[in-house]
């Protein structure tokens, strides 16, 4: 009896002293209050909005103009740098704005100017000057855990509402297809509540350090109100990102050059899988990085850098996230067989071009002159640069190469391997099959 007297006592001393007090735990909301307050700021964009309404006169003798009118939007931003007077916000706050004031806790007024902006990510960077700003700690979004409190802090509706601070938990991380499809988007979702004019704003843990910045919310109708479910942009990528516009004013990311889709119950049950993890490659495009890596369409990608991928959304910001130019080690699962490759990856193109779908267009030639695809036996020739020295060398559409000097041709694969090791002025020999017939063909290359 006195020993089971002795386990109730000690577990009632631990939870005493384990369990924080009323006070001492609105004290830790205190304290991350008195610390965000003063690096974040309130943005107000100008732009000029052009009336296009035609000129007309009144019959009461009042002629309407078709003047230009200013509109003002209100959004959020956070001190990222007190020396240099840099702010981070998001992109929607600031775009296309004509003109840019930013407003300090102690209600002191600056004129901004856009350092860098970048729609993708929803994110932007402005610079004041002044002598008398206070920066924020950042954190690091890679340890948030679910269930975590968190602090928003914002201007919602209004300047008169400036420096709101709300607080909830974290409720989801990893949210993507939020905006955007086309954006790259690793939302944190919270219930902190935020509001128009919290765009921009801060989301902070209990230590008083940035983990997000706040960008969107989502409501249930037309209401454009909280509804409890809030998405911040995790600052890990949002210190990707500004470093890039600070130094740059764009920002510059890897690219594998692949189609993707998820994996649906049907695709696993049909390619043996245990589970709808991964990431399957629909198309691979012609001399881009993924096809000179190795990479095949039919391949699913199962990591990358020892991360585990799940699903598309998360592989295109796992990519995105790499520098181009850098080399990452890719796990990939072909014919029920892992491998892992190592590619080097390129720089992603513009929006435009790879909204337009000419990135894997067949009608690009290569160093020899030629556009060729896979063949039973090597690869096919499907097209032939006419000015090309392969074009005068009778070299038609439909020969199919099988080696390359003593390099046996199995795909468009060790084809592209191959090739590249030539460059223009080298003498390169060919075997070529012609309706059955094998004849080798040596020129020089220009």
């Amino acid at each position: 009896m006195n020993k089971i007297k002795s386990i109730l006592l000690l577990l009632t001393l631990t939870m005493a002293f384990s369990n924080p007090t009323r006070k001492q735990f609105s004290e830790a909301f205190v304290q991350t209050a008195k610390i965000g307050n003063p690096a974040v700021v309130s943005i107000i964009s100008e732009k000029t909005i052009n009336n296009n309404y035609h000129q007309f006169f009144s019959p009461f003798g009042n002629q309407f103009q078709n003047d230009d009118f200013t509109n003002q939007s209100l959004g959020s931003g956070v001190i990222l740098d007190a020396k240099l007077g840099y702010i981070v916000t998001n992109n929607h706050v600031v775009e296309d704005a004509d003109g840019i004031k930013v407003v300090l806790y102690d209600k002191t007024e600056l004129d901004a100017t856009i350092i860098g902006t970048d729609p993708l990510s929803d994110l932007a960077i402005i610079q004041v000057e002044s002598n008398h700003l206070t920066q924020i700690t950042t954190g690091t979004s890679a340890d948030l855990n679910v269930g975590e409190w968190v602090v928003a802090i914002g201007s919602p509706f209004g300047l008169q509402l400036n420096h709101t601070v709300t607080a909830g938990i974290i409720s989801a991380v990893g949210r993507s297809d939020v905006i955007s499809k086309l954006n790259f988007e690793n939302f944190i979702q919270h219930d902190a509540a935020i509001n128009p004019g919290n765009s921009g704003g801060a989301l902070l843990n209990l230590d008083g350090e940035l983990v997000g910045i706040n960008t969107a919310i989502a409501t249930g109708g037309f209401s454009r109100a909280n509804a409890g479910v809030g998405f911040a942009i995790p600052i890990d990528q949002v210190k990707r990102v500004t470093i890039d516009l600070i130094n740059d004013g764009k920002v510059s990311r890897g690219w594998l050059g692949v189609s993707i889709q998820d994996i649906d119950s049907n695709m696993e049950k049909v390619l043996h899988l245990d589970s709808h993890n991964g990431v399957l490659l629909s198309d691979v495009f012609t001399n881009s990085p993924a096809e000179k890596g190795g990479l095949l369409p039919h391949d699913i990608i199962m990591g990358i850098n020892n991360k585990r991928v799940d699903n598309s959304a998360q592989l295109k910001n796992l990519i995105s996230a790499e520098r181009p130019e850098e080399t990452i080690s890719i796990k990939i699962l072909r014919d029920s067989k892992k491998s892992t490759l190592e590619i080097k990856l390129g720089s992603r193109p513009s929006q435009k071009d790879l909204i337009s779908g000419n990135l894997n267009s067949n009608d690009q030639f290569d160093i020899l002159g030629f556009s060729v695809e896979n063949h039973e036996t090597g690869v096919i020739i499907i097209d032939v640069e006419k000015k090309s020295n392969s074009g005068k060398q009778n070299i038609k559409h439909g020969d199919i190469i099988v080696a390359i000097g003593r390099n046996v041709i199995q795909s468009v694969n060790t084809y592209n391997k191959t090739i590249s090791k030539y460059s223009l002025g080298d003498i390169i020999m060919l075997r070529i099959i012609r309706n059955g017939n094998a004849r080798y063909v040596a020129y020089e290359i220009s």
